[in-house]
């Protein structure tokens, strides 16, 4: 499916991230690189993932030439930083550290990649947002602002570089299976499967496939597009 293309990952390290390199890597994609914040973060079966070690919040003060010194056909902007509080107790610091992550480490590799893009006339950017992002969260002011965002950062992407042959899309996870999830007590989970229509939490390669679908040429006339993957959570 995915033969002789590229792909970058933010977060390859994390349940999502690294389902999605999986997916990838399964079914034929030639190279995957991936970003991760600590390199003993990595699993020792993704050695076929070529890793660099740096820090989103301050991606704006790196030569991204000299780190991403390579060429992909697909983006998939997957890393995530979520730093919880009451709005009226949230830092300054908790607030730019999640909004650097999420989404202004995203405006850098943006520009950096979708200028080669452009020129070879074809490429796929995936964002993973989040179900939050348009029901709103108590507690995550910052972490609904920055994947809200981008909601409308893809469109205007979709619209400036579709004659490119370049989509722009989102996937928005409900609650995914995780090592968060697996801490959650009895009556903890049922409260959220409560909520849930299907009365299941998602798995992340739920997200994967739904990535990967947006990557594909089935999905090439799909382009501003937000896929909601959340078991009918919230019915947008």
């Amino acid at each position: 499916m995915f033969n002789n293309r590229n792909l970058l990952v933010t977060g390859g390290t994390g349940s999502i991230g690294s389902s999605i390199c999986d997916h990838f890597n399964k079914n034929g994609c030639k190279e995957i690189y991936s970003t991760t914040t600590n390199m003993s973060k990595v699993k020792s079966n993704q050695d076929y993932i070529k890793f660099k070690e740096l820090n989103l919040n301050n991606i704006g003060d790196l030569n991204l030439d000299e780190i991403f010194n390579f060429d992909i056909d697909y983006l998939v902007l997957n890393a995530g930083l979520n730093k919880d509080n009451i709005f009226l107790r949230m830092s300054t610091d908790d607030w730019n550290n999640v909004i650097n992550v999420n989404l202004n480490s995203s405006f850098h590799l943006l520009k950096h990649f979708t200028k080669k893009m452009v020129k070879k006339k074809f490429g796929r950017v995936v964002f993973i947002s989040s179900v939050v992002a348009y029901t709103g969260n108590p507690g995550q002011a910052n972490y609904t602002a920055s994947k809200a965002a981008i909601s409308g950062l893809v469109k205007s992407l979709a619209l400036e570089l579709s004659t490119r042959n370049i989509t722009v899309n989102s996937v928005a996870p409900g609650f995914i299976q995780s090592n968060m999830t697996d801490k959650l007590n009895d009556d903890q989970k049922n409260t959220i499967l409560e909520r849930i229509p299907m009365k299941k939490l998602g798995n992340s390669y739920d997200i994967a496939n739904a990535v990967g679908f947006l990557c594909s040429e089935d999905a090439n006339y799909i382009t501003g597009q937000t896929l909601h993957v959340n078991g009918g959570l919230a019915l947008i």
